[in-house]
């Protein structure tokens, strides 16, 4: 009966808006108490988790690069780059549009910062290009979160550490993926651009050269990240202190954009980020420890064995389970709570684990944008002053065609793995 009551207040918590990190802990701290587990044990296995995961320190290291990138001109000299090289497409613009975007949330890990920083920009530009106002809304709402598929991604360094899955398996399976969600929606930006004769601009070799040196140190770091850390010139962690010090030299001594007096707000910002994400890695990982130890895995995966019997038929139910996680939970909440379950359950199925990131960060990332309570459906409502239906309303058809992107992920395994049995990465 007092257990009754207790999941009850802990659920109604969750419905009055109480942060993520209390109803996970509430919940932990309950399971514990329950089986007569001392409290402190969760601190314990707090700390024990992150004395044996030294690779966390990359999280506010890279975080706090992307901060640094989203404060200046980047974003402008970036697209101004893709606009000279891809204008003369039909929909070119909107193609221009996908890339920053995806550029920007690759490395700040948050969709939110991506909409709220370049939404500002590209939204009036694709409305002055004669892009229809349904469809710039769409296209900017559903490709805040585009970038989450490639390096240096902070959900897939999170789901990595989880999972004690490779972090540079995972950033290599990614590229491909992320690529092709690219092109769908970039062929849908052409039919577009077509359709409503969006007036398209001529080459001009000599504007490529000039944007290109305008913004080539920007456009220098996937390479640097890529190569070196797949050359095997450095790793991870070193990759991260190299990109916020090449962040801070190229913004602060090259562009001189940012100032010493931006500092102290630039890292406060993305240090509150990294400090959610650390609040509520400790609270799921207590969570986690009360599941594994009460066997709820196990048990999932025996009902489940009752009625699913096929990989392909596991793989449609978990999509389609993933896909209302990523609408009703953030990105960084779902991986630290629903990974672990899903681990054991998958690998049941023979479903490789490097592969089952891709297909849990692709759900979540379309999760985002779907309606009723996508989170950038909502920041999308904030930035533009739109009213949230109409943001439903210009979704729908990205979604559709992301959900494409999905069904080849999920059921083409090396769309995902081939740069990893190919290049032997470990």
């Amino acid at each position: 009966m007092l257990t009754g009551a207790c999941i009850a207040f802990i659920v109604l918590m969750a419905l009055l808006g109480a942060p993520v990190f209390v109803v996970i802990s509430a919940f932990a701290g309950l399971g514990f108490f329950i089986n007569g587990v001392p409290m402190p044990a969760m601190v314990v296995d707090f700390y024990s988790k992150f004395s044996n995961t030294p690779i966390l320190y990359t999280i506010p290291l890279f975080t706090a690069a992307g901060f640094i990138l989203s404060e200046s001109r980047a974003a402008v000299r970036i697209v101004n780059f893709s606009k000279a090289v891809l204008g003369r497409l039909p929909g070119g613009f909107a193609i221009v549009a996908l890339a920053a975007c995806a550029f920007f949330t690759a490395f700040t890990g948050a969709s939110g910062v991506t909409i709220i920083a370049l939404g500002g920009l590209l939204y009036p530009a694709m409305i002055k290009e004669r892009y229809p106002e349904r469809f710039s809304l769409g296209l900017l709402t559903s490709s805040g979160s585009l970038g989450l598929l490639f390096p240096p991604s902070l959900p897939i360094i999170i789901y990595g550490i989880v999972s004690e899955t490779s972090i540079n398996q995972l950033f290599a399976a990614g590229m491909t993926p992320g690529i092709l969600l690219i092109v769908l929606l970039s062929i849908y930006c052409m039919f577009t651009g077509t359709r409503c004769r969006v007036k398209s601009e001529p080459v001009s070799f000599l504007h490529i050269i000039k944007t290109a040196n305008e913004a080539k140190w920007e456009l220098a770091i996937p390479f640097i990240v890529i190569f070196g850390i797949y050359g095997g010139y450095v790793t991870l962690g070193e990759m991260a202190a190299i990109m916020v010090a090449y962040s801070l030299f190229v913004e602060m001594v090259v562009f001189r954009e940012i100032k010493p007096r931006h500092l102290p707000l630039i890292m406060h910002q993305s240090m509150v980020l990294v400090g959610g994400i650390l609040i509520i890695l400790g609270s799921a990982l207590a969570l986690t420890n009360f599941m594994i130890d009460e066997q709820i895995p196990m048990r999932i995966l025996d009902v489940m064995e009752g009625f699913i019997t096929s990989k392909w038929v596991f793989l449609i139910g978990l999509n389609l389970f993933l896909l209302v996680v990523g609408c009703v939970m953030d990105i960084y909440s779902a991986l630290l709570v629903v990974v672990p379950l899903i681990l054991p359950i998958s690998a049941r199925y023979g479903v490789n684990p490097v592969h089952l990131g891709i297909i849990f960060l692709t759900n979540l990332e379309i999760g985002y944008s779907t309606p009723p309570v996508g989170m950038n459906l909502f920041i999308a409502c904030f930035r533009f002053n739109k009213p949230v239906l109409t943001l439903y309303r210009s979704a729908l058809p990205f979604i559709a065609i992301l959900l494409i992107g999905l069904a080849l992920i999920t059921y083409v395994p090396q769309l995902s793995l081939w740069p990893v049995t190919m290049f032997g990465i470990r």
